[in-house]
């Protein structure tokens, strides 16, 4: 399979798709992943898939097929038994007589040819596809569509069993509680709700006790819908799974625990789960977030920038000292918009160290630090380690108060590019939440390179979206230019399967980016206020966040309930 990488990845370079340092930085992730590297390739945003499944196609005379645009037939998807299909990742696609067509992300694995030949005693022809739509087809064909209300028949032979859990919940016996939460159909539910979470691309799931009911909720692009209501007699056999899963103590219910799940799907895939377990009036709430590596958006071209304001923050993430600042409410992306830039800026020849509560993903080359403030290990204490350990660049979860904020301005000021994330509602009002916490303006003005404000629009389906006529005086009281409303094309998602029916699929983020150049930094030393401020950096050509979301909304690519939701205060 390293041979088989090797030769993928000359090959590429030979046509100039992708450059040798871009192989390099993926075939160091597939080693670590254990993946393939066309995967890692297309992950890290340095090959588009259909480009690389043509590049395929054409190198190894096989033909290409786009899986998503046909119904495959389950008399033909039978030929291949399930552990075949998802240990090859291939899909049978059609039967002609005693050959069978078989579609392959990489035609070159001959061992899985021989492996299907030998099984289904059919001549084999490939064909060549994605391997995300591959990895789509098993899903929607292969995966056991088991429903919950399958899972709920399990217990009705299995009452008796938790009759305790309508009790006090004080007289339970841990034993009671390690038995229930043991029990097949317990751990067959718990683990039908993480994975139908991760089906659904949830970012969190909710676990919910009330006095006579209780509901599971997942988050799905940043809005919660209810996906079950269990039986409230399950409480603890339930919410015992989750924190036996998380390596908590099942027995302490009055104190908030965290812990982690990991969860291995197959061909090397991780997913893990942070959970979260607060003692509540009627039990414990588990919450979970989802956190999938594989999904983690690390090209900065595909987060939302626009194309001059993505130049010029490049342009300023590449200067050697100063301070960059993404600050947003919490779920708004700004973890996701540091480790982009981080990633960006990874190259051997630089250190970089981060401080992070928690640390949400593992980068190859960072070296991150996670945040014990029981033990005094808290960012302040951090930051002033890491300017012992001779960084270029230092990444710090946030600057919640004035000895981190004091820290963080000096490493800023003396050859460090610092980056972080504050809690306010825009970029300019950044600046007075600084000297609110007692920085000095003059070292405000000095350090700070930019600041971006960011929040996340869910996009509209691509397979259902459809155009809408919308009354211009809308769009004029949204801030739109009339000169500019002819040209926008609004569109709504009317919901299909592949958006469970809400009209959207993914979330992209909109940015309000201010660099503070000698104008706005003159501004900050004669203490204008953050309307004063917002004012200057307008007239200088700032675009706010209403603005990046207007123009999200006139390509098409979100609603105009998402722009309202998201730049309400703008």
């Amino acid at each position: 399979m390293a041979d088989d990488n090797s030769r993928l990845g000359e090959l590429l370079v030979k046509e100039q798709l992708i450059t040798p340092l871009q192989l390099r930085k993926a075939m160091a992730e597939q080693r670590r992943s254990g993946g393939r590297l066309g995967h890692e390739l297309t992950r890290l945003g340095y090959v588009d898939e259909n480009e690389l499944t043509g590049f395929l196609s054409s190198q190894y005379g096989v033909p290409s097929i786009n899986l998503s645009e046909i119904e495959l037939d389950p008399e033909v998807l039978k030929l291949i038994p399930k552990e075949v299909v998802t240990r090859h990742q291939v899909i049978p696609v059609n039967r002609s007589g005693n050959t069978l067509i078989v579609a392959m992300a990489d035609p070159s694995n001959i061992f899985a040819v021989d492996d299907i030949k030998f099984i289904t005693k059919f001549n084999i022809e490939v064909v060549v596809a994605a391997e995300q739509a591959i990895a789509d087809a098993i899903e929607k064909y292969f995966t056991s569509n088991i429903s919950f209300d399958e899972v709920m028949m399990d217990f009705d032979a299995e009452d008796e069993e938790f009759e305790f859990a309508d009790g006090d919940d004080e007289d339970i016996n841990v034993l009671d509680l390690e038995k229930s939460a043991g029990d097949a159909p317990v751990v067959k539910l718990v683990n039908l709700i993480l994975l139908d979470a991760i089906r659904k691309n949830a970012s969190d799931i909710h676990v919910e006790p009330y006095e006579k009911s209780m509901r599971i909720r997942y988050r799905i692009d940043g809005v919660l819908y209810e996906v079950m209501k269990p039986p409230i007699k399950l409480k603890n056999a339930i919410i015992s799974r989750f924190k036996i899963m998380s390596n908590l103590d099942i027995a302490e219910r009055r104190l908030p625990q965290d812990g982690r799940i990991k969860m291995k799907l197959g061909r090397g895939k991780e997913m893990d789960f942070r959970v979260s377990v607060l003692p509540v009036l009627w039990g414990e709430k588990v919450v979970l977030r989802l956190l999938d590596k594989s999904n983690l958006q690390l090209d900065m071209t595909k987060l939302g920038f626009e194309e001059g304001v993505l130049a010029e923050f490049k342009e300023n993430i590449a200067k050697p000292f100063g301070m960059i600042l993404v600050t947003g409410p919490t779920g708004s992306g700004k973890t996701t918009t540091l480790y982009s830039t981080l990633s960006e800026l990874n190259k051997s020849t630089t250190n970089i160290c981060t401080a992070e509560d928690p640390v949400e993903f593992n980068l190859y080359g960072i070296n991150q630090v996670q945040m014990h403030e029981d033990i005094g290990l808290n960012f302040a204490s951090a930051l002033r380690s890491f300017l012992r350990q001779d960084p270029d660049i230092i990444m710090v979860g946030e600057i919640r108060d004035f000895e981190t904020a004091e820290i963080a301005v000096k490493a800023a000021l003396t050859g460090h590019l610092v980056l972080s994330t504050l809690h306010t509602n825009d970029a300019p009002s950044s600046v007075s939440r600084l000297l609110n916490m007692g920085v000095e303006p003059f070292l405000v003005a000095s350090s700070v390179n930019l600041i971006a404000a960011q929040r996340l629009v869910r996009k509209l389906c691509k397979d259902c979206r459809e155009p809408i006529e919308v009354p211009e005086q809308v769009l004029i009281d949204l801030g739109v230019p009339p000169q500019d409303v002819p040209n926008y094309q609004l569109m709504r998602g009317k919901g299909c399967g592949t958006c469970n029916n809400t009209g959207y699929k993914g979330r992209i983020a909109v940015y309000e980016i201010m660099f503070l150049n000698d104008e706005l930094a003159e501004f900050i030393l004669n203490g204008a206020s953050t309307l004063e401020l917002k004012r200057e950096a307008i007239r200088q050509g700032l675009r706010t966040l209403r603005m990046s979301a207007l123009k999200k909304l006139g390509e098409g690519q979100t609603s105009i309930e998402e722009v309202v939701r998201a730049t309400a205060s703008d």
